[in-house]
């Protein structure tokens, strides 16, 4: 017994180490680099500091719609442009979450949304701007869980509202003779993961997104998104951009179901 009890603190130690050497490697890996040769081709990523700026909590309170602010960086001064983003959750199951490509004349600065994140991870927003160049910016977010959370809403709510959109208009108070204008449209949509289980049947959900959105003043271009299953549920678009003198807002959604959602709105009046 004394030669057992002798070898307790060895045994352990070397338990300790079998099980932490998995955990230290995975918190070691990595996956920015392949994700670059992935979603980017393996093209040069520059220095976004000046650039884009991605703001997000560090600490989520809900990891199933995380909040995520996009915003251009650029001097006025500067002749280039942001002409897309691609907002990267590095280690959520499908790490690319959307593509905001941005109206030639609309000069989208800003934009948020909300996310799911599934793991403590680096989130990347890699613009391009219209002379072919990449930059990119990064924060770290501690979330977990936010790919495989229940719905907030049960089947029969979220089907009664699928599709239904609302769109909202906000006074620029520092700038009233401005034509920046600030908006918000929101879908009503599960946005399904594929990686949530149904409570009751305890099965799998089936992944059912909006894939595609695009926003025009009259026919011009303001923003369009390549969504994933990573953008929450009801997903939700706040933006900025500079108004033509156009009086409508259309807006068209497209899910993976291949469901067609369009309506528009008075810019004046822009209502529900």
């Amino acid at each position: 017994m004394p030669g057992c009890t002798r070898r307790l603190p060895l045994i352990a130690a070397l338990l300790g180490i079998a099980f932490a050497v998995p955990a230290q490697a995975e918190e070691a890996y990595d996956p920015w680099p392949g994700l670059v040769q992935d979603i980017f081709n393996n093209r040069p990523i520059n220095d976004g500091a000046d650039v884009i700026g991605i703001e997000m909590p560090y600490r989520a309170e809900d990891a199933a719609i995380v909040p995520v602010t996009l915003r251009s960086k650029l001097s006025p001064a500067d002749s280039r442009r942001i002409r897309s983003i691609t907002l990267v959750i590095d280690r959520n199951p499908a790490p690319m979450a959307a593509k905001f490509e941005l109206g030639a004349d609309a000069n989208v600065t800003e934009i948020s949304t909300r996310v799911r994140v599934n793991n403590y991870t680096d989130v990347h927003a890699v613009a391009e701007l219209t002379d072919g160049q990449l930059y990119v910016s990064k924060v770290y977010v501690k979330a977990s869980g936010g790919c495989s959370a229940p719905a907030a809403k049960n089947a029969e709510e979220a089907n009664n509202r699928l599709g239904q959109m609302r769109y909202r208009q906000f006074a620029r108070e520092q700038v009233p003779a401005s034509r920046i204008r600030e908006a918000q449209i929101m879908i009503g949509h599960p946005n399904n993961s594929g990686l949530q289980m149904d409570q009751v049947t305890q099965l799998y959900i089936p992944a059912f997104f909006v894939n595609q959105l695009k926003l025009t003043q009259d026919d011009s271009p303001v923003l369009s998104m390549e969504g994933g299953i990573s953008i929450s549920e009801d997903p939700n678009l706040r933006f900025t951009y500079v108004s033509n003198g156009a009086k409508r807002i259309r807006a068209e959604a497209k899910d993976t179901d291949g469901h067609v959602f369009r309506n528009e709105w008075d810019v004046e009046k822009p209502g529900t």
